[in-house]
């Protein structure tokens, strides 16, 4: 019956790992098997996944395209089917709309678009109104106000 202090791995099932640069002796010593000199075998020295060999790189060789305007105002919509469901004679602020999560994010401005019917009268102060969206509501009975 064997001991626990003669118990060994099968021969040959364990290999011993590469010591890099541990002298000549080691087998592996001088340039630790990574050649002669150029940017692999320095330290840190990776070539960037990018890198086309000193060939034009694919991002400069395509065109520049389009245009992105500074001034452009981003409106986050909600439209008058989805005002419908609030409470008659309530006040559509863009807090109480983000309260309610018909927009996501509180800085943006909010645009009041005409898509969908209401029936109640609502007193909306929102950044922007489409014509169609204003009369709907002053037929209802409620008023807009934008809000600068």
């Amino acid at each position: 019956m064997s001991k626990l202090n003669q118990l060994r791995p099968a021969a040959g099932s364990r290999k011993k790992r590469k010591r890099l640069g541990c002298g000549e002796g080691s087998g592996h010593g001088g340039t630790s098997t990574k050649g002669h000199k150029g940017l692999k075998c320095r330290s840190g020295g990776k070539v960037p996944a990018w890198f086309e060999g000193g060939q034009m790189p694919l991002q400069r060789r395509i065109p520049k395209r389009g245009f992105t305007n500074p001034t452009r105002v981003e409106y986050q919509v909600v439209n008058l089917g989805q005002l419908s469901k609030l409470d008659s004679g309530a006040e559509v602020t863009p807090e109480s709309l983000f309260e309610k999560r018909l927009v996501h994010k509180r800085k943006r401005p909010i645009k009041i678009l005409g898509a969908g019917e209401i029936s109640i009268p609502l007193k909306i102060k929102v950044h922007a109104v489409s014509k169609s969206a204003k009369e709907r509501v002053e037929q209802a009975g409620g008023s807009v106000e934008l809000i600068k």
